[in-house]
């Protein structure tokens, strides 16, 4: 009978971590209007602060 290798825990989680930044992303922007909404991702994203 073959037993299954043991995979390592991973150092970097990307499903969770993303899974936390979206969290935090909607936390923030509860209750916001449309203009605060567009100011925030201007602010916060890099795609933005390029243009």
């Amino acid at each position: 009978m073959k037993t299954k290798p043991k995979i390592p825990d991973k150092e970097f989680d990307t499903v969770k971590t993303f899974r936390e930044i979206k969290e935090k992303i909607a936390k923030d922007l509860t209750g916001m209007t449309f203009e605060q909404i567009k100011a925030y991702l201007k602010a916060n994203s890099i795609k933005f602060q390029e243009q």
